[in-house]
């Protein structure tokens, strides 16, 4: 089993509250879960307004499938929005049994 995971930070200069954040973070994050088979969430600065941290992970048999995988979703996900700036990203594969 392999597992490829992500950590994309983005800057979203325009959000003044909790609610504008959600916003971009909602439409960024429906966006790659209906477009790629990954998992994706908000996964830390949940109570920062214009900091939001983006997890995505998926599972596949092939380290090569999962690196494709990762990479497109980070690339589609950072490529897609004028709302939100991307500060850094890491990605992982992670080799398990």
């Amino acid at each position: 089993m392999v597992i490829g995971a992500a950590i994309v930070v983005f800057h979203i200069p325009d959000a003044h509250s909790l609610k504008e954040k959600r916003h971009v973070v909602r439409s960024l994050t429906d966006r790659v879960r209906n477009r790629f088979a990954v998992s994706i969430a908000e996964v830390d600065a949940q109570d920062q307004w214009q900091r939001a941290v983006i997890g995505l992970a998926c599972v596949s048999n092939d380290s090569r499938h999962a690196d494709s995988v990762v990479a497109h979703a980070v690339d589609y996900l950072t490529s897609g929005s004028e709302n939100a700036t991307l500060i850094e990203f890491h990605t992982e594969i992670i080799h398990a049994f």
